[in-house]
């Protein structure tokens, strides 16, 4: 995929991952489409990439609506054309054994996590096969790879984001249509703002890894520039979890 012109929406774009990625993508010529529930930080983002010479819009959106994607869909075609490049990177965290976390919250892991990635792919597939081109990526975690104790929700939520991007993947074969799934580790991004959980120890434990993390939300935005220009499915972030993955496999 060329660098010049590309057109690109990115989810959750108003901080955090979405921003770095929509900054490193709008750096290499992309146009961007930040979409973010908080249309201040989307609008403040923009502002920003506009400052250094990139060019978008701004669309505030709650991902988890089906009649918002349809929405989303109709200002792409009206503003591009078409897409080259959807970033479904929207998503919450919560802590918690299955038993311990609320069903209220399972929904709203789900939703958001998992059924908005559904939503944003069940909108753009079928503009994606018809042009014969472009590029898919679903933002899942290392927790959707591998057990992680008392994060029942978030795990589960995340491996069937895996799934769902393996599964794509077969079935866009010989579309012209890539596919890539990100499993970060711990980033230092705002996911705490939003971080639910019973217990206050896990919001602790999870600020200290994300302080810890010697990886920055720019580091995943450019793994996951090359893996879009190599098309590269599996984006694996952090060294340690190259190696645990590795592992884990033999």
């Amino acid at each position: 995929m060329g660098q010049r012109e590309q057109r690109s929406v990115i989810t959750g774009a108003g901080s955090g991952l979405g921003a770095a990625m929509a900054h490193r993508l709008a750096q290499s010529g992309y146009r961007v489409g930040l979409v973010d529930i908080d249309a201040e930080r989307a609008d403040a983002v923009l502002q920003e990439i506009i400052g250094r010479g990139g060019s978008g819009f701004a669309f505030p959106m709650d991902v988890t609506k089906e009649a918002a994607w349809g929405q989303l869909k109709s200002e792409v075609e009206r503003h591009w054309g078409g897409l080259d490049l959807l970033v479904n990177n929207a998503g919450v965290a919560a802590a918690g054994r299955l038993e311990d976390t609320s069903l209220a919250d399972w929904r709203w892991i789900i939703e958001t996590d998992l059924m908005s990635v559904v939503l944003g792919c069940h909108a753009f597939l079928p503009l994606l096969r018809s042009q014969g081109s472009g590029h898919i990526v679903n933002v899942a975690s290392f927790a959707g790879m591998t057990p992680v104790p008392e994060v029942s929700a978030y795990v589960t939520a995340k491996a069937a984001v895996v799934a769902l991007s393996e599964q794509i993947r077969v079935d866009l074969a010989d579309s012209g249509v890539g596919v890539s799934v990100v499993c970060p580790a711990y980033v230092q991004t705002r996911l705490l703002e939003t971080f639910r959980s019973a217990d206050p120890g896990h919001r602790k434990m999870a600020g200290r890894w994300m302080e810890k993390s010697a990886v920055s939300a720019e580091d995943v935005a450019e793994d996951v520039f090359r893996a879009v220009e190599r098309n590269r499915f599996l984006v694996l972030t952090h060294p340690e979890t190259r190696w645990l993955w590795r592992f884990r496999r033999w």
